[in-house]
Order: structure tokens, then C-alpha cells, then sequence
């Protein structure tokens, strides 16, 4: 299964359609704390794979992280579990901050 990238504006646009999606933020507790896209929800990457039934395979998934590297990791690992519709957030919560809201801090 291929996973899509998503670049920012891109998810920008889509949220702005109001499309259904599920943004999974794979990062660490404090990064979230610090900068995250509203409506996220928080699962760590290590925790993945114990916490995978509080994911639903139907929905279509956008994975965030800082950079896009943990996201992608998460989303291949989701896409090889079955997950139909997964994206990774290209270069992540930095590229949102820098071409969506610039509210979010950077780090």
C-alpha cells in the first residue's frame, strides 16, 4: 500500500473543505505541548503498535511529526497493518508553521 505524501498547504486546504480526517501526531508529549495542529491527536510512534485500536482503519489518517521522518515511519507501519488511507504530513509541524499558521512555535 502507498503512502500519499501531504504537503502543508495541502492539509490546509483539505481541513478548510472540512474533509474527514484523522491527524495523528506521532511526536513526544512535550513537542505536542509546545506545537501542535488543532484537532490532533497524540499517540508517541513507540506506542503505535499497543495502541493501534484507538485508530480507525476507515478513517483517512494524516500522520504528523517534527520533520516528516517518524510520521512516514508510522504511516508505512499503518499502511503494512491495513490502514487504507494514509498520509504523512511532508516536513511536518516545521512546514506547517512556516506555510500555514505561523502561530505554531517552530523548534
Amino acid at each position: 500500500m502507498a503512502v500519499k505524501n501531504l504537503s502543508a498547504t495541502e492539509l490546509k486546504d483539505r481541513l478548510a473543505r472540512g474533509d474527514d480526517l484523522f491527524l495523528l501526531d506521532v511526536r513526544e508529549p512535550q513537542e505536542y505541548h509546545y506545537a501542535k495542529i488543532d484537532g490532533s491527536t497524540l499517540i508517541p510512534l513507540q506506542e503505535i503498535p499497543q495502541r493501534i485500536g484507538e485508530i480507525n482503519p476507515e478513517r483517512n489518517i494524516v500522520v504528523i511529526c517534527h520533520h516528516g521522518v517518524r510520521s512516514s515511519q508510522a504511516a508505512h507501519y499503518l499502511a503494512h497493518q491495513g490502514f487504507a488511507s494514509i498520509a504523512n504530513l511532508a516536513g511536518g509541524i516545521d512546514a506547517w508553521s512556516l506555510a500555514c499558521d505561523s502561530s505554531v512555535p517552530r523548534y
